[in-house]
């Protein structure tokens, strides 16, 4: 696979933040041509503005997208930012898209990103991983916020370490909240800010959220992601602690996220698999 950062690629643009931050990163870093493919009703449509040229294509139609990538002549993509979940039931799917998803026994982020990739590649598309350019945006081991875990906060995220490389195998989610050693709840398709508000209502304040990807996590897409969406959530939810994977998790805005962390209390770590929330 392709690890060095071209100079011309599409961006495959979802929800957020993050597509807009990617192609500042970008720019920044000597990136001279970005063909942006947006879909209609999720993505900012500020990203025609960085954009050197903007596709628009409507969720479900993968064959319009596959079109507008060849219109780009696009050699390298990569994919950014989140698709609305339930959208993914309501929308109106071409026929490309339903016959790759009629060849999915299971149907989750890995599965259905990967049949992507693979029908990309079949064109002559190279699906580069969602880290490029990102990597001033990708933490260390260490606290970041003002700040720091408690002991009692401490063996929380080691639990929640615990519970999400169990759970991570079966790909149902990233996020498992967790207070006082009680898991009080795993991510699955609902996304990790409606997994907060349900541990929340269960564990009311002090709750600890761990954020993990998969051992093997393909980076190409669905990359641990933090903005400050997420921040707010915590802190209506009068969260204790936020702990994110080191070198495999982004933070968008990330001076404004830790700002945020620090005003609402909440202590944001980074940790390495084996839990250690320093560098080793």
């Amino acid at each position: 696979m392709q690890t060095e950062k071209p100079k011309r690629f599409a961006l495959i643009s979802g929800k957020g933040a993050y597509p807009r931050i990617l192609a500042e990163s970008a720019r920044q870093q000597g990136a001279e041509h970005i063909s942006a493919i947006a879909f209609r009703r999720e993505t900012d449509p500020i990203i025609a503005k960085l954009a050197d040229e903007t596709r628009w294509v409507h969720l479900g139609q993968l064959g319009k997208m596959l079109e507008a990538l060849k219109s780009c002549n696009a050699k390298y993509a990569i994919m950014a930012g989140q698709i609305t979940p339930t959208h993914l039931f309501n929308v109106r799917m071409d026929s490309v898209m339903i016959d790759l998803l009629k060849g999915l026994k299971t149907r989750n982020a890995e599965t259905i990103f990967g049949a992507i990739a693979s029908k990309l590649k079949e064109n002559g598309i190279e699906l580069l991983p969602a880290s490029l350019y990102m990597e001033p945006f990708m933490p260390a081991a260490g606290v970041l916020s003002a700040r720091k875990p408690t002991e009692s906060e401490e063996a929380d995220i080691a639990l929640g370490i615990d519970a999400a490389l169990a759970t991570s195998k079966l790909d149902i989610g990233q996020t498992v909240v967790i207070k006082e050693g009680t898991v009080l709840a795993v991510e699955a398709f609902e996304g990790t800010n409606d997994t907060i508000r349900r541990a929340a209502k269960l564990g009311g304040t002090g709750i600890v959220i761990v954020k993990l990807a998969k051992q093997g996590h393909d980076m190409r897409f669905d990359i641990p992601v933090v903005g400050t969406h997420t921040i707010k959530v915590l802190r209506k939810a009068k969260a204790a602690v936020l702990a994110v994977e080191a070198g495999r998790a982004i933070l968008l805005e990330r001076e404004e996220v830790i700002k945020q962390a620090d005003r609402a209390g909440l202590a944001l770590v980074a940790f390495n698999r084996t839990g250690e929330t320093r560098d080793e």
